[in-house]
């Protein structure tokens, strides 16, 4: 038997709590309700949190559709993306759920044919997390209390080559890019940041432009 953390209890379980993730039978065993709650293991500790409001699964959908745009443009864009699929580090027994990623068309294909449960790093171009009040320790880059620990570092020890942060904290109010991951650090280590309001450029490969003039802050919502 395995005892994991679930913020903010322990549950006694009876395997390891990343193999369950994996196999998909956590959720029901943990009885989370089928409500849109994500379950992920981040740090080997079982995070559950609610389901996103509206305006940030709409945030998601325009930059689906700036890319879908790209596509009709120009038939060889080869930059696909999908939300809410699960992303498994195999070498640190953590399970992420990005908000989105995208991807390179091969390796799309190739998830879709496979109808993979989840994704890997590797298969990973670009990956976009935006910020809620209950998530939005776990997506920055960790203080000094957290070093070390959280999805930045996560993702740049799986050197995923660009994290996109959409930081919707009226005290932040920022999108932020991270790109050259340092495996051996676990960070980033160069950004590049916007004020919600500007234009976020994504370079090549992806090369999309972003306006960000309808984004508010939480204490809109």
């Amino acid at each position: 038997m395995t005892i994991a953390d679930v913020s903010p209890h322990r549950v006694q379980l009876p395997d390891t709590a990343f193999q369950m993730w994996l196999s998909g039978e956590l959720d029901a065993y943990l009885h989370i309700p089928d409500d849109g709650s994500r379950v992920e293991i981040i740090d080997g500790k079982i995070i559950v949190s609610p389901a996103p409001r509206f305006r940030h699964g709409g945030i998601l959908q325009q930059l689906s559709n700036l890319l879908d745009r790209e596509l009709v443009k120009d038939p060889g864009y080869r930059w696909r993306c999908v939300q809410n699929n699960s992303l498994a580090f195999m070498a640190e027994e953590n399970g992420y759920i990005p908000d989105l990623v995208v991807m390179d068309v091969d390796l799309y294909e190739d998830a879709w044919n496979a109808n993979l449960r989840h994704l890997v790093p590797d298969q990973v171009e670009l990956v976009v997390e935006v910020t809620s009040p209950s998530t939005a320790v776990q997506d920055r880059p960790p203080t000094g209390k957290t070093s070390g620990r959280g999805k930045w570092c996560g993702y740049a020890r799986a050197e995923i080559p660009y994290y996109l942060l959409i930081d919707l904290d009226p005290k932040v109010a920022q999108v932020t890019l991270h790109s050259i991951p340092d495996a051996a650090a676990g960070a980033y280590l160069h950004t590049e940041a916007w004020k919600l309001g500007e234009t976020v450029v994504l370079p090549d490969p992806i090369g999309v432009s972003v306006p960000t003039g309808s984004w508010q802050v939480w204490s809109e919502e």
